[in-house]
């Protein structure tokens, strides 16, 4: 059975744009080799950080959605390790109540929770 996750990761910055491409295609060929399937692939770009990382100011954030059996997930995580650009990463498995919202997210539903305070109040 596939469960659903979220990966986010960070690129050294010290790649030509060529090479973030690079990068990107290779994890997510090592997804779709251990039986994931990618649904959407966000990259964020260079931001910088709040704090330096390994002597680094910024990093090339992305961030992907896919669905891949939970037995894989542990050469996933093996494979983003031992890949020198890859500065950090996170995984997150969703639970039905994050599936909820990210499949209304996908069709622009999501509820505001708060209430828009208009500048007349």
């Amino acid at each position: 059975m596939n469960n659903y996750y979220e990966l986010t990761y960070i690129v050294t910055p010290v790649l030509e744009d060529e090479e973030y491409k690079e990068v990107v295609n290779k994890v997510n060929d090592t997804i779709e080799q251990f039986r994931g399937e990618i649904e959407e692939v966000d990259e964020w770009g260079i931001r910088k950080f709040t704090y330096e990382m390994d002597k680094k100011s910024s990093g090339y954030y992305v961030n992907l959605y896919f669905e891949a059996p939970s037995s894989r997930i542990e050469q996933i995580e093996r494979q983003l390790r031992i890949n020198d650009q890859i500065m950090r990463f996170l995984v997150l498995k969703y639970d039905a109540k994050m599936l909820r919202h990210r499949e209304l997210q996908k069709k622009n539903a999501v509820p505001s929770v708060f209430e828009q305070k208009t500048e007349e109040e």
